[in-house]
């Protein structure tokens, strides 16, 4: 962040805090332990130049696992470790549904779409949203075709570049689309379509400057830096152009819709708002069709590919995980048939890969915000309704009572002495209780069916040797974004 901004917003905060009021010792008093907050700025004192993960992680050793902390003027309820947030979100799911925002990202959804949507209109587009990939493929065979079709147009692009070093982002984000595509807008794009490329791009942007440094910042102060330049504009033009382009598609499916054989998920959605149209009270409006497919077309490219390029870049640093897994794959599948789902009951190892690249990525560390939807009793404490909570899954996923070696890239974390598939109630990558990620479904399917397609067609290379790859991430913050690198795909 540039020094000028920094010396400008620590003058214009200092002056603010002479003229503000601290929080009611009384609200303060109802919530769990925590460091005092100055007035306005909360407890920016006690942040980590590091980030907001580093510094829950360090008041966590001074307060335990549920404390306070104030976010500029606002209090958050931090839950740390797999018993606090399994007893928030599981045992006491409905007091905990609530959803908080995310600040960079709030100017454009305001609490609207499936994600950041509460209350009756939440329940409504979630079981809307889940009945409707239900019924265009989720855990059907259908979805898995789509992927496997999709993984054999991968393997024809890498063969393209015979072996040589390329960046992967672009294609790992070009076929994770693509199926959230097939199903939202009824078709899948080239990977050389420019405006694919450019909307997946700005994918990539938005989710690297929420989870960057100004994006933590502008987590504690959006209130007041809002009304200044910064990276927060430009994630906001990202999504206007996106929600542009969802717009354009929504006009077209009007012009083309058949009643009576709707094609995807727009199609349906149309219907339903036809449907009722003459309720004033309908959650199915224009606005709530946009920010549910931005809400579905972002969280089925980003995680999943984002989960792909760490993948790959861990089995580039152990390359002899790597090779089991191609043992395996040859043993299981061999090289003249597409990998399929039923094979990974067959292949623990490859499996236990899987789920340890998932804990180890800790792609959502901080967990999406939650609110609790009213005064809630938790450990002693009373969590005032509307307050934010921040579970933290970085703390679940590294729990050394649950991972024997929690910091280091070790696939025996899911593997039990017959070499069996090792559950953990501590793997919760895509959050837990009611609030769980929607396509949880579908990136399980994706991440087995893509990553053993690769290996089973391609070796992985790269210029440096393992022993020098860094596994740190480029940044880490609302999201964990991995470093970038180039890898080669060598024909096996």
């Amino acid at each position: 962040m540039d020094s000028v901004w920094l010396l400008l917003l620590t003058a214009l905060l200092g002056l603010l805090v002479l003229l503000a009021r601290g929080p009611p010792a009384s609200r303060r008093g109802r919530l769990p332990p925590g460091p005092r907050p100055l007035p306005l700025l909360g407890n920016v004192l006690q942040m980590d130049r590091r980030g907001l993960l580093k510094s829950f992680l360090a008041l966590r050793d001074k307060y335990g696992d549920v404390f306070t902390i104030y976010l500029g003027s606002r209090p958050v309820v931090v839950l740390c470790g797999p018993e606090a947030v399994k007893e928030a979100l599981v045992e006491k799911a409905e007091e905990f549904s609530g959803r908080g925002p995310i600040a960079m990202v709030h100017s454009v959804f305001q609490g609207q779409g499936v994600i950041f949507a509460n209350g009756h209109t939440w329940k409504t587009l979630r079981r809307f949203s889940l009945a409707t990939l239900r019924d265009f493929g989720m855990g059907k065979r259908s979805i898995e075709e789509r992927i496997q079709e999709e993984a054999q147009c991968l393997v024809e692009e890498l063969r393209k570049s015979q072996g040589a070093l390329l960046d992967p982002t672009f294609l790992f984000h070009s076929i994770t689309a693509n199926i959230i595509c097939s199903i939202v807008f009824g078709e899948r794009f080239s990977y050389h379509d420019d405006q694919f490329q450019d909307l997946l791009n700005r994918f990539n942007e938005t989710f690297a400057l929420t989870s960057s440094t100004w994006g933590q910042l502008f987590e504690l102060f959006s209130g007041f830096l809002k009304f200044f330049p910064g990276p927060h504009r430009r994630a906001y033009s990202n999504l206007t152009i996106i929600n542009d382009y969802i717009a354009d598609s929504v006009e077209k499916h009007k012009e083309s819709l058949d009643p009576s054989a709707p094609r995807d998920f727009i199609d349906v959605y149309l219907l339903r708002m036809e449907k009722e149209k003459g309720d004033p009270s309908t959650e199915f409006h224009y606005k709530n069709l946009i920010l549910t497919v931005l809400s579905l077309f972002f969280a089925g490219t980003e995680t999943t590919s984002t989960t792909l390029r760490y993948g790959c870049l861990m089995l580039l640093k152990y390359p002899w995980v790597a090779e089991k897994v191609q043992d395996e794959i040859d043993q299981v599948i061999g090289r003249d048939r597409p990998p399929e789902l039923k094979d990974r009951l067959q292949m623990p190892y490859t499996d236990a890969v899987i789920h340890e690249i998932q804990r180890f990525s800790d792609l959502i560390p901080l967990g999406v915000p939650h609110c609790v939807t009213q005064d809630t009793s938790f450990r002693g404490y009373l969590i005032p309704k509307g307050t934010e909570v921040y579970p933290l899954l970085s703390t679940v996923l590294h729990d050394p009572k649950y991972f024997e070696k929690p910091y280091d890239f070790d696939p025996n974390h899911f593997l039990d002495t017959q070499g069996s598939l090792k559950k953990s109630e501590a793997f919760i990558p895509f959050s837990s209780g009611k609030r769980v990620c929607l396509g949880e479904g579908i990136a399980r399917m994706e991440l087995f069916l893509f990553l053993t397609t690769i290996l089973q067609n391609f070796s992985l290379s790269s210029s440096m040797v393992p022993a020098s790859i860094d596994l740190t991430p480029r940044e880490s913050g609302v999201g964990t974004v991995p470093p970038i690198y180039k890898l080669g795909f060598l024909p096996r």
